[in-house]
């Protein structure tokens, strides 16, 4: 039986994807580093420090230090989620069924700790998941399992008995190597890759999820 509820937070309790999209062609843009919505999509669920030393190999900038940049990217961000972000539909009701039922919740994301806290206070969530925890403290990011696995610890919960919400392929693939039931919303642009099937069940909107397939979930190997 599942005993512990994993969420992702970007993209999972509210669409936050777009405001990372739109920070880094801003950031990289201003060091001549010109991105589309697409190349962005292509890292979504990368640790943001992942993710601009990759931006930084492929092409080097000056006049600013790649940490500089992340802070920039991430301080654009949590400026977006304070002035327009929202929970996505279905996400306080989830959180309600999973509560209901005793099951442990917990947050495992890319994000560093601040932009998750940040998201938290803003919502009213402080005190809704067990365990908070950034892939930031971890030395490696999605899909790496790395922090799935010390959420599920930090719960005292087997891996073999959490439940991961995901959103992006790099994610779901980190909850499949730890071990880990997977349920999937991804991206409406990416519905059709077939590569997000390696989820248990994959979901348009968390609207969708229901007692029948939470029973699915929970009868699976």
């Amino acid at each position: 039986m599942i005993e512990a509820v994993i969420f992702d937070m970007d993209g999972v309790l509210l669409d936050s994807e777009p405001y990372w999209q739109e920070a880094q062609i801003s950031v990289f843009g201003k060091l001549g580093i010109p991105l589309t919505v697409e190349a962005c999509i292509k890292t979504t669920g990368i640790a943001i420090d992942e993710l601009v030393a990759y931006r930084y190999r492929m092409h080097p900038w000056n006049g600013k230090t790649q940490e500089e940049a992340m802070y920039e990217i991430i301080h654009e961000v949590e400026r977006m989620i304070l002035e327009r972000g929202t929970l996505l539909p279905g996400v306080a009701e989830t959180i309600n069924f999973f509560k209901a039922k005793g099951i442990a919740l917990a947050i495992a994301s890319s994000s560093h700790i601040q932009l998750v806290n940040t998201v938290l206070k803003k919502f009213g969530l402080e005190n809704t998941f067990r365990v908070v925890h950034s892939a930031e403290h971890e030395d490696f990011g999605k899909p790496h399992p790395a922090v799935f696995l010390s959420t599920a610890h930090r719960l005292r919960v087997e891996p073999e008995r959490c439940l991961v919400i995901e959103d992006s392929l790099n994610g779901l693939i980190a909850a499949k190597a730890a071990r880990m039931k997977a349920l999937v919303v991804p991206p409406q642009i990416l519905w059709n890759d077939t590569r997000f099937d390696l989820a248990d069940c994959k979901l348009r909107s968390l609207t969708e999820f229901s007692e029948e397939i939470w029973k699915k979930l929970n009868a699976l190997p």
